[in-house]
């Protein structure tokens, strides 16, 4: 396997920004999800640009060095879930590319999208009920949470397709040349 210098310089510096970000997680409190969802578009990026192996190569670097580096390994936790959520939906979009047969791709993609946050989000939710809420909490509680992850999804979903075309877009051209 040959990988180019330059690939290898630029996903290290992602790798460095990403573990970065997942360390100013814990120390600024106010700007812990901002910074969780910053590093985990990362994943993306490296995904779009490099490929699929080499996006799962750079979230597992990502997450094995956040549990070495980060303070509060809660927050590495978390970015491990929105890391997956990333590379699954890259992988699924590229799936779909290369299927011009479906007619309805969009809707798939959008579908594929809330199965792979939901078979991430709802175990965690109940199997960590006790480490998440301060008290028991019912289970008309427990299903508001889910409810309210779908729309969290959805704006999560809409900052990194807006990070990805215009952020990216832009920075693109003037780092990887």
């Amino acid at each position: 396997m040959h990988v180019k210098a330059k690939t290898l310089a630029f996903g290290g510096l992602l790798l460095a920004l990403t573990v970065i970000f997942m360390s100013l997680g814990s120390i600024i409190e106010t700007s812990t999800l901002f910074l969780l969802t910053a590093a985990s578009f990362f994943v993306g990026i490296v995904v779009r640009e490099f490929g699929l192996k080499a996006g799962a190569a750079f979230y597992l670097a990502a997450v094995l060095l956040g549990f070495i580096i980060a303070p509060n390994k809660f927050y590495v936790l978390t970015f491990t879930a929105m890391g997956l959520y990333i590379w699954g939906i890259e992988a699924v979009w590229r799936w779909l590319e290369k299927r011009p047969q479906f007619r309805e791709r969009r809707r798939i993609f959008w579908i594929s999208k809330y199965v792979i946050f939901n078979l991430i989000y709802i175990p965690i939710v109940i199997g960590f009920r006790d480490m998440l809420f301060a008290r028991a909490v019912s289970d008309a509680i427990l299903f508001g949470v889910v409810i309210a992850g779908q729309i969290g999804l959805f704006i999560y979903d809409k900052a990194y397709d807006y990070v990805q075309a215009h952020v990216w877009g832009k920075m693109r051209g003037r780092v990887i040349k």
